[in-house]
């Protein structure tokens, strides 16, 4: 009999794909007491497809129009995301027009976020003759009978094939397998076994015995049983010690082990560990002693905070803005509040990470992609579960690139965005297409929290908003310790062509300077941003140069893998003996990359121990690292790399930069380049003459005379964001407009060009002339897409809801059209 009381709820579902909207599914009654808001709910989707949503609401109102499904189960004692995370994904599928399930994606670890995966079973009726199966066939029934299910993953490589379909739709239509979807748990916990002493032998006088008879007749059981009792803890109550690491510290046997375990003198069992580093604090924030004008800064940051809630902090390069971090994140944590450090890239920031965990050791935790996906997974659940009044909670302050914004923080007092200018913090693909800088605002407002963003070389929007009242300005002029800024001296390599003084990429004054530190045994720094050996290669008698098959880009050599490469898809190739166009064998490498300026720079200096920081040298998980400590270490005399040795590196001995060609950052056709260049000339030129001696920083171009060199000679930000803002002004440009760009994507061409005229003509119905093309990108095909893009300009003081509900109903109306079904749509906000 069914109780009248009983209610039918319903729960709308957020979906982890590509799709508009939440989906509304029945709870059954039996899960009713169950259901909350931030839980996962296992759902089927689709025909087949079982998936596992995060409940957005739970309530009574009855779907119109269709019969909703009912939730198979709930993967959660309790919610895995908290509202205030819900709100924020929310302003992020508002602001940056994408989809709740895009968000979801992004912020979830993939450990958290299930999809089923298809399994193939014998079925019920099978019976068959084997002989009448083929090669293929025979090895999926076979190991069929071995194991009760296998993925369609276990049968490509039991094959040895990538298309299985074809082959296992043939045993279904036979009736010899049956397909169904299994979802399964990513996230296990780790455990390890740990050894503790037996009731029987945890009196004293006991133990004295056992050692005695031990002594005499199995002396390695004995000191298996001496190194149980050095590990234990003084004053513990029977510890247990981790299996592993008694039989390391004893030099023993599992054998020896299981003998005193088989004597009742140890037991074992299951422990659950964190597969996070453990840190030890060795000193505290007070220690830290502020100069005068830091002290003066955190007066100013502490006033601003109070009264505007965001301040821009510009100081200098090593003027010691660490040291006010650490104060005010000090602050926070005494308070019981959590506090996010984003950082640019987290593999870029080895040496602040290090230094942290110093003043605040187990408080710390540190969250990024190259953890694996149960690091990443643990991290959340700290976050999640972090409690104040808990004096063993952990990772109250997290430390994360720009995807740390969306962990579950419960009681988030202040975010600290450090070097905020940097590019890293926007997110390109896939959606969403979100400026980390900027949504640290929100998240921030959402939890009544303050904001400290700070950098050297402010960007442009920031710096806008302190100039206009909406941030707290503070400014660190001098450096920590009163050192002078870097000396900085223009190379005119025009000049020294003619004079014939280069030194393959090289100017005179430059190696001079580079001799001169290397033999007073200080070290290098060179910045050239471009990685591989040579930028293209080319034929010298028809010009030839190789492409990329997919991309509209010529392939880079890099000489260590002896293979052109392409930066975009991955495409490789040979270097090929003659031309293919002429078979001429006259190929010559043109430009020069990280991977030439070390091999040659070898060459030049054979005594100096040389290295490379760029993408290709740090692929492994501690790549970046064990560059960076030898380098620390002066076990390295010249550091050459791309932009990474720009960014938060802080050395001792570092006398001389050297910017091997400044050129071309300057000629890059985009609004912001040279806002982009000054900031990666005056970051690379921080790192010099950071302790002690003064630094000196040697730039070399063929254009001495430019505006912006002069700049960076005289480190004068303040003239460059003058001269550069009249003419964003003028030309209708951030941070006085706001841009949309719609990216649209097809294989054939004239496709695409046919839609996005189309689209065009159409947004300027209602646009007019706030939309600018369509037009092909610099690089006009990526990945046998071709592109093409629409750049919609609006004033800053219009409403930005009312601008993009136009543009999506718009884009709405477009994909109605059966002819644009195949066409790619990327909704940008706040291009970068």
């Amino acid at each position: 009999m069914i109780s009248e009381s009983r209610i039918t709820l319903f729960a709308d579902v957020i979906i982890p794909l590509a799709v508009p909207g939440t989906f509304t599914y029945r709870i059954p009654f039996v899960l009713n007491d169950q259901a909350a808001v931030g839980k996962r709910a296992i759902v089927q989707f689709g025909r087949k497809k079982v998936l596992a949503g995060i409940i957005c609401r739970v309530h009574q109102e009855v779907p119109k129009g269709f019969s909703p499904k009912y939730i198979l189960d709930l993967l959660d004692e309790s919610p895995v995301i908290v509202e205030k995370q819900l709100k924020f994904w929310h302003w992020m599928k508002d602001y940056y027009l994408c989809n709740l399930g895009e968000v979801m994606q992004a912020a979830m670890p993939s450990a958290l976020k299930l999809s089923s995966e298809t399994m193939i079973q014998l079925s019920e009726q099978y019976e068959t003759d084997k002989h009448q199966l083929n090669e293929n066939e025979f090895l999926i029934i076979e190991a069929l009978e071995l194991q009760q299910k296998i993925t369609l993953s276990e049968v490509s490589k039991i094959l040895g094939i990538q298309k299985v379909m074809p082959i296992i739709r043939n045993l279904i239509d036979r009736g010899l397998v049956v397909t169904e979807e299994e979802l399964k748990e990513k996230f296990h916990q780790k455990k390890e076994t740990v050894v503790s002493l037996t009731k029987a032998f945890q009196e004293e006088n006991a133990l004295q015995d056992l050692m005695n008879q031990l002594e005499k007749r199995a002396y390695k059981q004995l000191e298996l049983l001496l190194s149980y009792l050095s590990l234990a803890p003084v004053g513990s109550n029977n510890p247990e010690v981790s299996v592993s690491v008694l039989l390391k510290k004893a030099d023993a046997s599992h054998a020896q082990l299981k003998a005193l375990a088989e004597k009742g003198v140890f037991e074992f069992r299951k422990k659950i560990v964190s597969r996070l580093d453990n840190f030890i604090s060795d000193r505290h924030p007070d220690d830290i002693e502020l100069t005068e004008s830091q002290l003066v800064a955190m007066g100013q940051i502490k006033a601003g905070i109070v009264q505007k809630g965001v301040v821009l902090l510009h100081g200098v390069t090593s003027s010691g803005k660490t040291e006010l971090y650490i104060k005010l994140i000090n602050e926070n944590l005494r308070q019981g509040k959590q506090v996010l450090l984003l950082l640019p890239e987290i593999a870029l920031t080895t040496q602040i990470i290090m230094r942290l965990k110093r003043y605040f050791g187990e408080s710390l935790g540190v969250y990024h992609s190259r953890y694996n996906l149960h690091e990443r997974a643990e991290i959340w659940q700290k976050v999640l579960q972090y409690d104040p009044s808990d004096p063993a909670s952990q990772h109250q302050l997290i430390i994360g690139p720009r995807s740390a914004l969306f962990l579950p923080f419960q009681n988030l007092g202040l975010i600290i965005v450090d070097e905020e200018h940097d590019q890293s913090y926007k997110q390109h693909d896939p959606a969403p297409r979100y400026q980390a800088r900027d949504a640290a605002l929100v998240l921030a407002r959402i939890h009544g929290a303050s904001v400290l963003l700070g950098s050297a070389t402010p960007s442009f929007e920031s710096y806008f908003n302190a100039k206009n009242g909406k941030f707290e300005l503070v400014i660190l002029k001098d450096r920590f310790g009163g050192i002078a800024l870097p000396e900085i001296e223009i190379v005119n390599l025009r000049e020294e062509k003619k004079r014939k003084t280069m030194q393959s990429h090289f100017s005179r004054p430059l190696m001079e300077e580079m001799q001169t530190a290397f033999d007073n045994k200080e070290q290098v720094i060179l910045f050239q941003n471009r990685r591989g050996f040579a930028l293209r290669l080319e034929c010298e008698a028809c010009n030839w140069v190789p492409e990329c098959r997919h991309c509209d880009v010529s392939l880079i050599y890099h000489k260590h893998q002896r293979l052109l490469r392409c930066h975009y898809c991955g495409f490789a190739m040979e270097v090929p003996a003659e031309c293919p166009n002429c078979q001429s064998t006259a190929l010559k490498m043109h430009g020069f990359g990280t991977e030439k300026v070390q091999e040659e720079l070898q060459l030049l200096m054979p005594d100096a121990r040389i290295s490379r920081l760029d993408l290709d040298t740090t692929r492994s998980k501690f790549g970046f690292q064990q560059i960076i400590e030898a380098f620390e270490k002066h076990e390295t005399d010249i550091l050459t790399g791309t932009q990474m040795v720009t960014k938060g590196l802080d050395f001792d001995s570092v006398r001389i930069v050297g910017i091997l060609n400044a050129d071309n950052m300057l000629s890059y056709p985009d609004f912001r380049a040279h806002e982009r260049s000054f900031q990666l000339m005056a970051q690379v030129a921080g790192r010099a003459g950071r302790k002690g001696k003064r630094g000196k920083v040697l730039i070399q171009t063929h254009q001495p005379h430019h505006p912006l060199l002069q700049d960076v000679v005289r480190n004068d930000y303040e003239a460059l964001y003058e001269r550069l803002m009249a003419i964003r002004q003028e030309y209708h440009y951030p941070p006085f407009y706001r841009l949309i760009l719609i990216r649209l994507k097809h294989r054939d061409q004239y496709k695409l060009n046919m839609a996005a005229n189309d689209l065009a003509v159409s947004l300027r119905k209602d646009f007019a002339e706030q939309v600018l093309g369509p037009e092909f990108p610099m690089v006009s095909r990526i990945r046998s897409l071709y592109i093409k893009q629409i750049l919609i300009k609006f004033d800053r003081r219009q409403h930005s809801g009312k601008i993009k509900e136009m543009l999506m109903r718009k884009l709405l109306a477009f994909n109605a059209n059966p002819e644009h079904k195949s066409l790619i749509i990327q909704l940008d906000v706040d291009p970068q």
